[in-house]
């Protein structure tokens, strides 16, 4: 390959760490700040990995839109069991009931909402970083290690959806204050989910410390070949 060829995919290969430090400014937090947690996981980088990685993806793929489907449905029953709680309270009577019900059912409205909004920011950088890892591994770039992040990201995602459906269907049971009993199993599901949001966020965050890791080093190594091949270049014309 000549020297001009050489720095032309230079050139692209950058234009795209750009883009990937772009995905990282647009890396939102989860709710809770808290640290992410690191994701210590050893990938294979065999050609017999490959093999396994697309069936796996393939079987990921599936069982997660089992998974989705079920937890739409779950959710279409919440909002109906909701709204049957909402209608309940125009057959209230006392005035001060009915206001405090009204407050009750919002507040638990308002926790979800906050649970979903925060999934769907996590979604969406999943989503972001799997459109860098296409344009990187069409140019050449080494994305296993961060395909396995994302698998890891996805996994989380989805118990955390699963613990909002059990939150859900613990606040639909009834428009009364909640048993301390309750009480106690939904604030451990909130902290559960919380959890499971913060480190899917983790390992997109490493996703991304790998993909521009790998560029690095294949920039790297065509500085080198670039080096390498004016040298000989100099040394023909000498």
């Amino acid at each position: 390959m000549g020297t001009k060829k050489i720095m032309k995919k230079y050139l692209s290969l950058f234009i795209v760490l750009l883009m990937a430090f772009v995905v990282n400014t647009n890396v939102t937090k989860a709710e809770d700040s808290g640290e992410d947690s690191s994701s210590d996981i050893k990938v294979e980088k065999s050609g017999d990995f490959d093999g396994k990685r697309e069936v796996f993806q393939k079987d990921m793929e599936a069982a997660r839109e089992v998974i989705k489907k079920e937890i739409e449905t779950k959710r279409e029953e919440f909002k109906t069991k909701m709204d049957a709680l909402k209608e309940g309270i125009k057959n209230e009577k006392d005035v001060e009931k009915a206001k405090i019900k009204e407050l009750r059912i919002a507040g638990r409205e308002n926790v979800l909402q906050r649970f979903d909004a925060a999934v769907i920011r996590i979604s969406d950088l999943k989503d972001k970083v799997n459109t860098q890892i296409t344009k990187l591994e069409a140019k050449g770039v080494n994305v296993v290690a961060a395909k396995v992040f994302v698998a890891t990201a996805e996994t989380k995602l989805t118990a955390a959806k699963n613990k909002i459906v059990e939150i859900n269907a613990l606040l639909a049971l009834s428009i009364n204050e909640l048993t301390a009993e309750n009480k106690t199993k939904l604030r451990t599901l909130a902290q559960e989910t919380q959890t499971l949001i913060v480190e899917a966020h983790g390992a997109l965050r490493d996703a991304i410390k790998s993909l521009k890791e790998e560029i690095k080093a294949m920039l790297e190594d065509l500085k080198n070949a670039t080096k390498i091949e004016d040298t000989n270049s100099d040394n023909k014309n000498n």
